[in-house]
């Protein structure tokens, strides 16, 4: 009993270090990496560290588990949030929630990978980024939620893990095929149903016109810009995909379409964002501004007896022992490690195709530092919003572009039959 007791107490330490280092590795300056001679930056520490968290997955601890397990993941469940009641409901009123459940239906209504109410792939709030064959879901509202109310906690959550999710697919090919066959299961959404999906039809003219009283000039401006936020979400949800990617190589090119159109779309909205702020006073700006004030307050007072916010997990004193959502991002980084040695024995690589999937795994990993899902304090303006909306996108559209060429290069002598055998590597999969 007392060796047990001391290994338990061996293996919390060797979890926790490791944890340390991960997050020192994620946050340390390039000066520091070079003195400290570390291979391709932090990633050397970033995979040590991930050998250290693996037993990190099973810890539980007891003031976490008190703090209202049951009413946290029933939201995470892929269920109808229409059939919540009391305390549950109450909480589905937070829409980050809401969308957590939402896509966690959607997602995983044709997996077949596990009896566990969650998927590898979630985000850390719940929330999927990948919903069968399609990638981002909600990409315009939340670029609208970014833009008008300063709320990007669901864009920032897209990042190495949906990268992962795209080369190690969750799903097999009949369960994707569930999404786009007409004689699908009736509970299993079509991809059509998935690339309207949305919060809002369009801009909220008349909640921005009753707050700012907008005179005729300041008016047609806001109609004009309607227009283009109506053309902005046609332009996104024309990157849809029209069947599922057959590989990985496939599923970056669905990533890349998306969010390439996710930039044509805010660059379009730049001009008439610009125009109508221009037109306002002073006094009219900060009534726009406090529409988003008034989300972000609603956010966090449904959210003080709760640490879920993204916020919490980003705070320097975070403490992943106590801290379900820091939990829950290292968790999903260890189930989503690389099967580099079982990739390596499978497809039986020279030493030429070892290098290659070093450079992939590395490229891929540097991702969680360009990707950082900590949220920045929103900009003043919806024009600066906007702008940092595009960088963040420009930013996920360069990595997918380098990871796509570390794929490409990895791939460029292996056999048919090695990237079949490539398919199937990765976190379990479905039937």
């Amino acid at each position: 009993m007392l060796g047990s007791k001391l290994m338990s107490g061996v293996r919390l330490k060797a979890a926790l270090a490791g944890v340390a280092l991960l997050a020192g590795a994620m946050l340390m300056p390039q000066p520091a990496e070079a003195r400290f001679g570390l291979r391709g930056g932090p990633l050397g520490v970033a995979r040590f560290a991930v050998g250290h968290i693996v037993g990190m997955s099973r810890l539980r601890h007891a003031r976490m588990a008190a703090r209202g397990h049951r009413t946290r993941t029933a939201a995470l469940r892929a269920q109808d949030p229409r059939g919540l009641r009391g305390a549950d409901r109450a909480r589905m009123q937070n829409p980050h929630v809401m969308r957590a459940a939402l896509t966690a239906q959607a997602a995983l209504s044709g997996w077949r990978g596990g009896r566990h109410a969650q998927g590898w792939w979630r985000h850390p709030d719940g929330s999927y980024g990948w919903v069968g064959p399609v990638f981002w879901p909600f990409a315009f509202d939340d670029i609208g939620n970014a833009v008008l109310l300063g709320d990007a906690t669901a864009l920032t959550l897209y990042d190495y893990g949906d990268i992962y999710a795209a080369i190690f697919s969750p799903y097999a090919t009949r369960e994707l095929a569930a999404y786009t066959n007409a004689s699908r299961r009736a509970r299993v959404p079509d991809i059509a149903s998935l690339c309207d999906a949305g919060e809002t039809s369009g801009l909220p003219v008349d909640r921005i016109a009753a707050a700012v009283q907008p005179n005729e000039a300041q008016r047609a401006a806001l109609d004009d810009l309607a227009v283009a936020w109506t053309s902005a979400r046609d332009t996104i949800r024309a990157a849809c995909p029209a069947q599922a990617a057959p590989d990985a190589a496939g599923r970056l090119a669905v990533m890349q379409a998306r969010v390439a159109a996710m930039i044509r779309a805010s660059e379009d909205l730049a001009p008439p964002l610009q125009r109508f702020e221009a037109l306002l006073d002073d006094g009219q700006k900060q009534k726009l501004a406090e529409l988003g004030h008034e989300r972000r307050a609603a956010l966090a007072a449904l959210q003080r007896k709760d640490r879920s916010s993204a916020d919490a997990a980003c705070s320097p004193d975070a403490d992943p022992r106590y801290d379900e959502k820091l939990q829950r991002q290292y968790e999903q980084l260890v189930q989503q490690q690389w099967p580099s040695d079982e990739i390596a024995g499978t497809l039986r690589l020279d030493p030429t195709g070892r290098a290659r999937l070093d450079v992939l795994q590395d490229t891929t990993l540097r991702t969680m530092q360009s990707l950082s899902p900590c949220p920045q304090q929103p900009a003043a303006t919806a024009t600066a919003r906007l702008q940092a909306v595009k960088a963040r996108l420009q930013t996920m559209q360069t990595d997918l572009r380098n990871v796509t060429d570390a794929l490409d290069d990895f791939q460029t002598d292996l056999t048919e039959a090695q990237k079949a055998a490539f398919e199937q590597m990765g976190p379990k999969r479905g039937v």
